[in-house]
């Protein structure tokens, strides 16, 4: 014979998260740990976070501290805000969010969070039922988890983000020393970005400060808008033409550029003393681009004006 498998409110087998869902995962930890991969142990109940009390606080096997937040229903923002709220007042790196109906978008923010934070996020669903006249069975099943792809996504948010921080520090340095020797980069404010352009008078054509992680360049950068390659190569022909008298005035041989399946052309001077991931090196860094970024303009601007653009 065949029993019937029929599911029950969870009201009926946890009438309170605090007196009975939460007694019941802390004597089930082993029903967590193989749905989640986790190692749970030592998980005490009811542990304060400011004005509020976590459900749960568990050690993983390393000793950290996983916080577990039960929830009977559907999932709301409140609860949500718990997890958040819990886990940073308790410096947890973990938390495992176990709700009875969770709701899409709750599902979608957990799996944001694994990719947008160092912090691993788990959300969890639970049930209960019975088989014919058997005892009430709670079932828990993993729904969004982290995944070395997500950890992989949040990785490459903080490099993004600090080198974000670390370009718009090097640039407000370099604009500092700039300002007082040339007025090419006057109008222009710190960016996130590579490079920062400061205009020739001439439309199209712009002397550019640019900077990677470990080294730094000054160029004269052509580009007179999409599709206008040909009048783009044209221009660095002209100034090409005039190479070696504007190297003498430039003190020095310049890198020209003219890059095949590229529309713009440009003319550049590279150091590899530093760049924005070298902040030792930021002063010497200001001074060799702030030094070449004078020179290259005195070098071009005669000939940039001459082209009657």
């Amino acid at each position: 014979m065949v029993a019937k498998l029929t599911r029950v409110p969870l009201r009926e087998a946890f009438p309170s998260e605090v007196k009975d869902l939460s007694k019941w995962v802390q004597a089930n930890l082993s029903e967590l740990n193989s749905i989640t991969g986790l190692s749970l142990g030592n998980a005490s109940v009811e542990q304060p976070a400011g004005d509020f009390s976590v459900d749960l606080i568990a050690e993983d096997d390393t000793g950290d501290k996983v916080i577990i937040e039960n929830q009977i229903g559907k999932s709301d923002h409140d609860h949500l805000g718990k997890v958040l709220t819990y886990l940073t007042a308790h410096e947890a790196q973990t938390a495992v969010w176990i709700v009875e109906r969770p709701r899409n978008e709750h599902v979608q923010a957990i799996a944001w969070l694994n990719q947008s934070s160092s912090a691993d996020f788990y959300l969890v669903k639970i049930d209960a039922f019975k088989i014919g006249n058997s005892d009430v069975a709670p079932l828990l099943t993993l729904i969004v988890g982290p995944t070395p792809e997500a950890k992989a996504i949040a990785e490459e948010k903080e490099k993004f983000q600090a080198r974000h921080t670390e370009r718009l520090q090097f640039w407000k340095g370099l604009l500092e020393v700039a300002n007082k020797k040339t007025p090419i980069h006057s109008g222009r404010t710190p960016t996130r970005d590579s490079w920062l352009s400061g205009p020739s008078g001439v439309g199209g054509i712009s002397y550019n400060y640019a900077v990677t992680q470990h080294h730094a360049r000054v160029e004269v950068w052509i580009w007179r808008g999409p599709g206008r390659a040909a009048e783009n190569r044209e221009i660095f022909n002209k100034l090409f033409a005039k190479k070696d008298e504007i190297q003498k005035a430039f003190g020095g041989d310049l890198e020209w550029q003219q890059t095949e399946g590229n529309d713009s052309c440009k003319v550049v001077a590279i150091t590899d003393i530093g760049g924005y991931r070298d902040p030792e090196k930021w002063p010497d860094v200001y001074n060799w681009m702030v030094d070449k970024m004078v020179a290259l303009e005195s070098a071009f601007r005669a000939h940039i004006e001459s082209l009657n653009l």
